[in-house]
């Protein structure tokens, strides 16, 4: 059986793309995380020590859309698997990379990128 942690929307600021324009002016970026865990210690001990702490998962989350930049947000959303699988008891990580201002020539509502990884 497995419980999950979703976080949406967290909320950033890069300089990812394949394009000068996007390296040297940036844009916003937003990430939505499900996290796949076991969660039946915290859920019966109520302590924070005993479940993924989901500030910490957002402060990672925020600092890899700020840093680094990457041509791709395939690549973006592939970093942020990697890092929340290597710091946290998952079971499985899905990551949607959003890039609503992506420079494809036409107006969009949104572009994203979804992958999942298990563990």
């Amino acid at each position: 059986m497995s419980d999950f942690i979703e976080i949406i929307g967290i909320a950033g600021f890069g300089y990812h793309g394949l394009f000068d324009h996007e390296r040297v002016n940036g844009q916003s970026f937003k990430v939505d995380v499900k996290l796949e865990l076991k969660n039946r210690k915290a859920s019966k001990s109520d302590e924070i020590a005993d479940a993924v702490d989901y500030s910490e998962v957002v402060k990672i989350v925020h600092g890899l859309i700020n840093g680094d930049p990457v041509n791709l947000i395939e690549r973006l959303a592939q970093i942020i698997a990697n890092t929340l699988l290597k710091k946290f008891p998952l079971k499985s990580v899905e990551v949607v990379v959003h890039k609503a201002n992506a420079p494809v020539g036409f107006p969009v509502g949104d572009i994203a990128v979804r992958i999942k990884r298990i563990r």
